[in-house]
C-alpha cells in the first residue's frame, strides 16, 4: 500500500437549508488501501459520497484524484477520473443479460455499430484478474444476489475504476458470499485499486479495511488505524453515536400459548413456482422467532400474509385461533402489529405528519375517532407520548406537526415502532420484517431491545431479517426460507452462522 494519496477531500462543507449535511471534513486515500466510512444515520456519509460522484456540488472544499483537481457536480468527470460506486440497492435490468448490463450507458446512442466483442473480451479479462467469474450471456434476473453484485462491480471495474465506492456490500450477502467479497476486495487492493468500504457492520469494517473514518452531526471525528488495541469496537460505536451504547438485553421468559399457525401455506403467484410452498409455523406467545434467509425467497409474501395484505391458496393461517380474512383492517383490528420492511413507501405517508402517521393504522378506532371525526387532540397527544417515550428526534421546531419525510431513517423507523407497540392493548403478535435496515449502530440497539422488552411482555414476535447478526442477537428459534420453503424452526442454539448460510443456499439439514 502506496502512502501517496490517490484521492483527497479538502475542507468539504454542504448545507441544505439550516442543516450542515457535512462540516469541514478533509479525508485521504491511498492507493491499495481501504477506507472504512463509518456514521449513524443522518451523519453526513451519502452527501459526502454524492459530492464526491457529483451527485452534489460541495458549498466549500476541493477535491483532487490522483492530485488532479475532480470537476464539481459532474458525474461523467468522477467516471473518467476513475471512481466507481456499487450502491447497496443494485441499478440492474433484470431482463438484459449480464454483458448489455455492462454496456449499459457506455456507447452512443448514435454510434453505427456496437463493441460487443471488445467489450466481452474486456469483461472476461476483468473477471478473471479478480476472480468475479460471470457468464456474460446470463440474465440478469437468474443470477443469485451475490452474482449480481459481481456484475455491479464489474461495470465499475470494465469502465476503468480504480477507486471503488461500496455502500453496504454485504447486507444481502450469506456468509459464504460475504466471505467470497472479501477475498475479492483483498485481491483489488494487491493490485492497487482502493476502495471507500461504507458499512454499518463493525466486525465486518474491522476485518477488512486498513484505516476508520468515523463522521458524526456532518463532522469527522475519528480517523484512525483499523489494526490495534485502539479500533475496538466499543470505542468505535461511542464515536459514532457520541455515546456508549450497550447492546440489548435478554429477560429469561417461558414462551406460553401458541398466538400464529400456519399449517401447509401456500401462495402461488404467478409462476410455476410457488410463491411460498406448504409452510409450517408455530409463533408462541413470548417468544422471538426470526426467519432468514436472502431477499426475494419469499420473506415478503410471508410478511404480507401476516398482515392481511396477502391470501392463500392452500393451508391455513390462525391467530390465537382464529381464522382472518386477508383484508389488513381485519389484522388491525385483531391487534397485529407490524414493522414493514420499506419504511418510507410503506410504513409512512411521508408528506403527512408525523401526529397523523402516529394514528395511521388506527385513525378509526374509538381511541382516535367519534362518529366518523379524527379527534385530533388525542391523536395528537398520542403522538407526544410517542415522541418521548421512543427517543424520536429531528421534531424540533415542529414537533407533531414535523413533516414525516425530513425524520432520518433512523427517527422514521422509532416512529413506526412506536406506533406499532403503543396500542391499549398489547399486540398478541409482532410481524417485524427487516426491522433495522440501514440504522446504525445506536438504532440497531434500541429497536433490538423494544422487540426483547415487546417479548418479555408477552407478545409473539416474529422478526424476518437478513442480517445474521441480527438473527442471532433476537432469537429463540430460527427458520430459513429458501424458494419460497421454510425449514424447521429450531432453538438458536443448534444453528452456526455457517450452517445458516448454507441453508440460506438452499442446503438441507444444515443446523448444527
Amino acid at each position: 500500500m502506496s502512502d501517496e494519496p490517490v484521492l483527497r477531500l479538502q475542507g468539504i462543507t454542504k448545507t441544505f437549508g439550516s442543516l450542515r449535511a457535512n462540516d469541514g471534513i478533509s479525508l485521504r486515500l491511498a492507493r491499495g488501501e481501504v477506507l472504512a466510512l463509518l456514521g449513524e444515520n443522518g451523519a453526513g456519509k451519502s452527501t459526502l459520497v454524492s459530492i464526491l460522484f457529483g451527485h452534489y456540488v460541495a458549498d466549500a472544499g476541493t477535491i483532487t484524484v490522483n492530485g488532479r483537481p475532480l470537476p464539481p457536480g459532474q458525474p461523467r468527470a468522477a467516471l473518467a477520473a476513475g471512481i466507481g460506486m456499487v450502491h447497496q440497492h443494485f441499478t440492474l435490468a433484470h431482463n438484459l443479460s449480464v454483458l448489455d448490463n455492462v454496456m449499459l450507458g457506455s456507447e452512443s446512442l448514435w454510434s453505427p455499430w456496437s463493441k460487443r466483442d471488445a467489450a466481452r473480451q474486456r469483461l472476461l479479462e476483468e473477471a478473471g484478474r479478480f476472480g468475479l467469474h460471470v457468464n456474460p450471456d446470463a440474465r440478469v434476473g437468474d443470477l443469485s444476489v451475490g452474482e449480481r453484485q459481481r456484475v455491479e462491480i464489474l461495470k465499475a471495474l470494465v469502465r476503468g475504476a480504480r477507486i471503488l465506492i461500496l455502500d453496504e456490500p454485504t447486507a444481502v450477502l450469506t456468509p459464504q458470499e460475504s466471505a467470497s467479497l472479501f477475498a475479492t476486495l483483498a485481491q483489488m487492493v494487491a493490485q492497487g485499486l482502493s476502495i471507500v468500504f461504507i458499512s454499518h457492520k463493525l466486525d465486518e469494517v474491522l476485518r477488512v479495511s486498513h484505516r476508520i473514518a468515523v463522521l458524526r452531526n456532518g463532522r469527522l471525528v475519528a480517523d484512525l488505524p483499523a489494526a490495534g488495541a485502539d479500533a475496538d469496537k466499543a470505542m468505535l460505536a461511542e464515536a459514532m453515536v457520541g455515546r456508549s451504547v450497550a447492546p440489548a438485553s435478554r429477560t429469561a421468559t417461558l414462551p406460553g400459548e401458541v398466538v400464529c399457525t400456519l399449517r401447509g401455506a401456500t401462495v402461488q403467484g404467478g409462476g410455476a413456482r410457488p410463491l411460498l410452498h406448504a409452510l409450517d409455523l408455530d409463533v408462541r406467545a413470548g417468544e422471538v422467532v426470526a426467519v432468514a434467509g436472502v431477499s426475494g425467497n419469499g420473506q415478503a409474501v410471508l410478511a404480507d400474509l401476516l398482515c392481511g395484505e396477502q391470501a392463500l391458496n392452500a393451508g391455513t393461517l390462525h391467530i390465537a385461533g382464529q381464522a382472518l380474512r386477508a383484508r389488513p383492517r381485519d389484522f388491525v383490528e385483531a391487534g397485529i402489529a407490524r414493522v414493514p420492511e420499506d419504511r418510507h413507501a410503506v410504513g409512512v405517508v411521508g408528506d403527512l405528519a408525523l401526529w397523523e402517521n402516529a394514528v395511521l393504522e388506527r385513525h378509526c378506532s374509538r381511541e382516535f375517532s367519534r362518529a366518523g371525526w379524527l379527534k385530533r387532540g388525542a391523536a395528537m397527544d398520542f403522538a407526544r407520548g410517542l415522541i418521548e417515550r421512543f427517543d424520536v428526534r429531528g421534531t424540533e421546531g415542529g414537533g407533531v406537526h414535523t413533516t414525516t419525510r425530513r425524520l432520518s431513517g433512523g427517527n422514521m423507523q422509532k416512529l413506526i415502532l412506536g406506533r406499532a407497540l403503543s396500542a391499549a392493548v398489547r399486540p398478541p403478535l409482532i410481524v417485524a420484517n427487516q426491522p433495522t435496515w440501514g440504522l446504525d449502530i445506536g438504532a440497531v440497539a434500541y429497536v433490538h431491545q423494544q422487540l426483547l422488552d415487546a417479548a418479555a411482555s408477552g407478545s409473539a414476535v416474529l422478526v424476518i431479517s437478513e442480517d445474521l447478526d441480527e438473527v442471532f442477537a433476537l432469537a429463540d428459534r430460527i427458520a430459513v426460507m429458501h424458494q419460497g420453503r421454510l425449514s424447521l424452526a429450531r432453538p438458536a442454539a443448534e444453528w452456526t452462522m455457517a450452517g445458516i448460510g448454507l441453508a440460506m443456499a438452499g442446503a438441507e439439514h444444515a443446523a448444527a
